[in-house]
């Protein structure tokens, strides 16, 4: 990932729905959500989820398909994994010591520290 693109993406992940929203699709990973249920799951209107949808679109993190009458989105995991390495990738300047703490948590599933919107 560049950093024209690593941009793109924190501003797309910058607003709360747009963050839940991405979260809930990034958990139901490889199933998908219907544009309709995420709307509900996330509590905002249709139109106005059609909107953090085409915003989380173009950064390259969701991808939808059309099934039959509606289109179901997926979290885009090769952009997200992308993302995290250009973050990591020059971790305390390269110094494993400093970079065990991060590398141990992400083989373990953290605390959620902020209450999500979403609802299961």
């Amino acid at each position: 990932m560049d950093y024209d693109g690593a941009l793109l993406a924190f501003a797309a992940l910058s607003q709360g729905t747009r963050l839940d929203t991405f979260r809930l699709l990034v958990s139901n990973e490889p199933d998908g959500i219907a544009a309709g249920d995420l709307a509900r799951k996330v509590g905002v209107p249709q139109n106005t989820m059609s909107s953090h949808l085409a915003i989380l679109s173009r950064a390259g993190l969701i991808i939808g398909e059309r099934q039959s009458r509606s289109i179901v989105y997926r979290a885009n995991l090769a952009t997200f994994q992308a993302l995290t390495i250009f973050m990591v990738q020059d971790c305390c300047g390269g110094r494993r010591e400093f970079c065990e703490p991060l590398l141990e948590s992400l083989t373990h599933r953290p605390a959620k520290s902020r209450k999500s919107k979403t609802r299961a």
